[in-house]
């Protein structure tokens, strides 16, 4: 399948997955922990007036809080369906004049409205849905600012909490990862194939105008946010496990084994 085909699916995925993508995270404590966490990693490295151009947007829940903080963000994801969300939230919460948005795919950044911009950020996976990031990297130059960063939230080919259920005989989801010619993913029954990047992945399709400032691990001791359960059944393990989360997020190598991670890089173009 070819990128171009690949997000034609995702693009009907996650369409059909907004009408209950809000519902989902509000009952899955997991991932309203890891949301939390990568926005705190986030407004430690933007700075005052920035504009921020956030890939793959979803609903807008990151708009959302980022312009509840002050910032403008220009929203953009290929799903009509998650778009149409962000903008109800924008309008009942009057943020027009902080928030917009524009149906595009991060593959085709060059085309984008409304730059340059300060800061990039992608949360949760969404470049997952690229077996090669450079497609998009390659344009970041062009629509950002000298002295500007770039978040990307990315699930690695390591997370120990599946590699351990190697050991309740899940071999395939245990070592699913693993696969360099990615996995095949399933919402709402649309099928799309899903990739793995290390860290040195992300960093050799940046390039060299961009510094690796920090890297963060993202649930590596704590569970995924399938085991949705978990936290419900044991509240007081939960705790200690994302309080174990905190302290190691950055210790190698629990700052890139983990469901996700998350880096932060500086562009300085020589």
């Amino acid at each position: 399948m070819s990128e171009t085909q690949n997000l034609e699916s995702v693009k009907k995925a996650f369409t059909l997955q907004s009408k209950i993508f809000d519902e989902y995270e509000e009952q899955n404590d997991i991932l309203k922990w890891m949301r939390s966490v990568t926005r705190e990693h986030i407004l430690h490295h933007l700075k005052k007036n920035d504009k921020v151009l956030e890939l793959n947007a979803g609903t807008g829940m990151d708009a959302v809080f980022l312009a509840q903080n002050g910032f403008k963000v220009h929203a953009v994801d290929i799903s009509e369906g998650m778009l149409e969300k962000l903008r109800l939230k924008v309008e009942k919460l009057n943020l027009k004049d902080i928030i917009s948005s524009e149906l595009l795919s991060f593959t085709e950044l060059d085309k984008i409205q409304g730059g340059p911009f300060d800061y990039i950020f992608s949360n949760f996976g969404g470049l997952n849905c690229v077996s090669d990031l450079r497609i998009v990297t390659k344009h970041f130059k062009k629509v950002l600012n000298q002295r500007s960063k770039v978040t990307l939230v990315i699930m690695p080919p390591i997370c120990l909490w599946e590699i351990a259920l190697i050991f309740r005989g899940k071999l395939k989801t245990a070592t699913r990862r693993l696969h360099k010619e990615g996995v095949i993913a399933n919402i709402e029954g649309v099928k799309f194939e899903t990739s793995y990047h290390s860290i040195s992945d992300v960093v050799k399709a940046m390039g060299h105008d961009f510094k690796l400032i920090e890297t963060q691990g993202l649930a590596s001791i704590s569970p995924p946010p399938y085991m949705i359960n978990f936290p419900k059944r044991y509240p007081e393990l939960y705790r200690k496990l994302t309080g174990l989360d905190k302290k190691l997020s950055h210790v190698f190598p629990f700052n890139r084994w983990a469901d996700h991670f998350i880096v932060t890089f500086g562009y300085s173009p020589k």
